[in-house]
């Protein structure tokens, strides 16, 4: 029993001294206006953010609410600390703007207020070299596509070659670079906005090893045309070579065609002289002859043969008659 008066007592003078220090608050006017504040106000769509509201009060319970326009977003109760509330930027609407009110005692005060700022991400930048005389080259980075304005810084071989060039507007910044007639450094350029972590670094470009009076960039530009004299020279050739085959299987077939004297023809000549031979030649007459000519191996053989016509007694036919039925001429066979 005693344990709960000494309870009692207690929240009593706690509640006491609230409430005095409630009106010393209020006399003193000590109730100030808290604060609301982010880690960052600049923010692109689909981010999540954190807004903070905290007040110099750190004795009495206090009451946070957070406010976009009219909207309440949110409440927390807190004493002697900050309270963190969390939000999603989806909409142009979720940029603000924001209050904070607290609540003591009988008093409330609100923060100003407080807006996020939407900025779209840069994107890769691109680095184009651009030579204009034998010793100056041109460095050019533009990114096509984020908030301005956009920071510009050129680098070669990773070490930092220029100041931070700060665009306002949508154009490549540029940088110029003095060489000698060497050449094969590396060149790379970042881009970055009010967004703290996206910057963007292009690709590296190396700059070609020249000599003296020489083009850097002559090789590149030559390249594509070899290529193509090259790729138009095989193509004539092939149409040539093509045609004049066509032309040579025509004239093949509209040519003459000459077997020559084959084996199998002299045989048959041979054959046939062999066959004549072998008859009875007729009384008083000489045999036939045969006569061959050989050239080389290589070439062909020729036989010329010579037949002697003999004549045949032949039973008499319709022979033709004249004169007054005398027959003055009698036909004969002939063989060869």
């Amino acid at each position: 029993m005693w344990k709960k008066r000494v309870f009692l007592l207690l929240f009593s003078l706690s509640t006491l001294k609230a409430e005095l220090d409630c009106e010393t608050m209020e006399k003193t006017n000590r109730f100030t206006s808290p604060t609301l504040d982010s880690e960052t106000n600049v923010v692109m769509k689909g981010q999540n953010a954190s807004i903070i509201c905290s007040s110099q009060n750190k004795l009495l319970p206090i009451t946070y609410s957070l406010f976009r326009r009219t909207k309440c977003m949110g409440t927390q109760d807190s004493k002697g600390q900050r309270v963190t509330f969390n939000l999603r930027i989806s909409e142009a609407k979720d940029l603000g703007p924001y209050k904070c009110k607290v609540q003591v005692c009988n008093s409330t005060r609100y923060s100003r207020e407080f807006n996020f700022t939407l900025v779209d991400p840069v994107t890769t930048p691109v680095l184009n070299i651009t030579k204009r005389a034998n010793h100056y080259v041109t460095l050019r980075c533009l990114s096509s596509y984020g908030s301005l304005p956009i920071n510009y810084t050129f680098f070669e071989n990773n070490i930092t070659k220029s100041q931070v060039i700060i665009k306002n507007v949508r154009e490549p910044a540029e940088f110029n670079v003095t060489k000698d007639t060497g050449g094969g450094e590396e060149y790379r350029c970042k881009a970055e906005n009010r967004l703290p972590y996206h910057v963007k670094y292009s690709l590296p470009v190396t700059i070609p090893l020249t000599g003296g009076g020489s083009c850097p960039f002559c090789l590149q530009l030559l390249l594509p045309v070899l290529l193509l004299v090259l790729f138009v020279t095989i193509l004539i050739l092939a149409f040539w070579i093509l045609s004049k085959y066509k032309a040579r299987i025509a004239l093949r077939d509209k040519a003459p065609k000459h077997y020559g004297n084959t084996p199998m023809e002299v045989g048959l000549y041979a054959n046939i002289c062999a066959n004549q031979a072998d008859k009875e030649s007729a009384p008083g007459l000489q045999p036939r002859q045969c006569v061959s000519t050989a050239q080389g191996e290589t070439k062909s053989s020729q036989e010329i043969h010579y037949a002697t016509p003999v004549f045949q007694k032949v039973t008499p036919q319709n022979h033709e008659a004249c004169n007054n039925g005398k027959t003055e001429y009698v036909y004969s066979e002939i063989t060869l």
